[in-house]
C-alpha cells in the first residue's frame, strides 16, 4: 500500500515536461536577434545618411565659397596688381606677399627648434606619466584654444611697448611663433608617440645611446608628422590678421635689408591676410580684396599640396627603407 501511495505521489508531484519547449526557446532568442538586428541596421542607416548629409553640406559650402571668391577676383588680378611697390593707385599686393613669405619664415624658424626640441624632451626623456608631463600637455592644448587677439595684445603689450619694438616685423614674428608653438610641439608629440618602441629597443640594442636612438631611429620615422604640424602652422601664419594688426602694423612697404641690414626687422609691414583686411575696411578697393582673396587662397592650397606631397615623400622613403 505504501509501495501504491509513493508512486502515485511522486507521478502527481513530477513536473510535466512540455515537449518541443527548447524549440520554442531558441525561436523566442531568434526573434528577439532578429528585433536587434533590424533596429541596429536602421540606426546604421540613419547614422550613415547624417554623415553623408554633413560631407555634403561641407563639400558644396566649400565649393560655393571656392566658386564665389574666384568668379569676383580672378577678372581684377591685373598687372598693376603685382607691382613692386606700393601705392594708392595700384594697391599691389606684392609688397605684402613678400612680407607673408617673411614674416612665415622667421615665425618658423622660431617656433619648430623651440617646438621639436620640447616634444622630444616630453616623450624620449621625460618620466612617462609624470605630473611635470601631464601639465605640460594641458597647457599647451590650453594655448591652442586662446584666440588669436589674446596673442595680439600680449604681443602689442610686451614686445611692442614693454620691448619699445614697435609695430615691426619682428614683434609680429616673435607674436606668431608664440602662437604656432603648441601646434608644432603637440602634433611632434603626437609623431613621436606613434613611433613604435621596437624601433628604440632595437637602437638600445645595438649598443646606441638615447640621443643617437632618437635622431637615427625615431625621428625619422616622424618626419611626416612632424611635416604635417609644421606646414599647419606655416598655413595660420599665412592667414592671421588680428594679431599681427597690434604688433606688425599695416604699412605696404617691403623692408629694406640691403639699406638697413637687420634693422629692417624693426620696420612696420603688412602681410597678405592684413592688406586684404586693409583694402576690405576701407571699402575702395573692394575688387582688388577679392583678387587678394584668389592669391591668398591659391597659396593656402599649394601649401596643402605642399604637404601631402612630402609627406607621401617620407612615408615612401621610410616604407622602402
Amino acid at each position: 500500500m505504501s509501495a501504491k501511495l509513493t508512486i502515485a505521489f511522486e507521478s502527481a508531484g513530477a513536473p510535466a515536461t512540455v515537449p518541443g519547449s527548447g524549440d520554442r526557446i531558441d525561436l523566442l532568442f531568434a526573434e528577439v536577434e532578429e528585433r536587434h538586428r533590424k533596429r541596429r541596421r536602421v540606426v546604421s542607416a540613419l547614422l550613415r545618411s547624417v554623415v553623408y548629409l554633413g560631407a555634403l553640406l561641407t563639400t558644396v559650402v566649400l565649393l560655393f565659397l571656392v566658386g564665389y571668391i574666384l568668379v569676383n577676383g580672378v577678372p581684377y588680378l591685373t598687372p598693376s596688381l603685382f607691382e613692386w611697390e606700393y601705392n594708392s593707385t595700384n594697391v599691389s599686393l606684392m609688397p605684402a606677399l613678400v612680407n607673408t613669405l617673411i614674416m612665415a619664415a622667421l615665425s618658423l624658424a622660431m617656433a619648430v627648434p623651440v617646438g621639436v626640441g620640447s616634444a622630444i624632451y616630453l616623450v624620449e626623456y621625460a618620466k612617462r606619466g609624470s605630473r611635470f608631463v601631464a601639465v605640460v600637455r594641458t597647457t599647451t592644448e590650453t594655448l591652442q584654444g586662446i584666440p588669436s587677439i589674446i596673442y595680439g595684445l600680449f604681443g602689442m603689450l610686451f614686445f611692442v611697448t614693454a620691448l619699445h619694438w614697435n609695430l615691426s616685423l619682428l614683434a609680429g614674428a616673435c607674436t606668431l611663433a608664440i602662437m604656432v608653438l603648441p601646434v608644432v610641439m603637440r602634433t611632434t608629440e603626437e609623431a613621436l608617440l606613434a613611433v613604435p618602441d621596437s624601433y628604440r629597443e632595437g637602437g638600445f640594442g645595438l649598443g646606441a645611446g638615447r640621443l643617437r636612438t632618437v635622431f637615427r631611429c625615431v625621428l625619422p620615422s616622424a618626419v611626416p608628422g612632424i611635416l604635417g604640424g609644421v606646414i599647419l602652422a606655416l598655413g595660420r601664419c599665412v592667414g592671421e590678421v588680428a594679431a599681427l594688426i597690434f604688433t606688425a602694423g599695416s604699412i605696404a612697404q617691403i623692408p629694406n635689408f640691403v639699406g638697413e641690414g637687420l634693422g629692417a626687422l624693426f620696420d612696420s609691414t603688412r602681410t597678405l591676410a592684413v592688406h586684404m583686411y586693409t583694402l576690405a575696411s576701407e571699402g575702395l578697393h573692394i575688387n582688388e580684396t577679392y583678387a587678394t582673396a584668389v592669391v591668398l587662397l591659391v597659396m593656402v592650397v599649394l601649401l596643402n599640396l605642399l604637404a601631402t606631397f612630402a609627406a607621401k615623400k617620407m612615408n615612401k622613403g621610410g616604407s622602402d627603407a
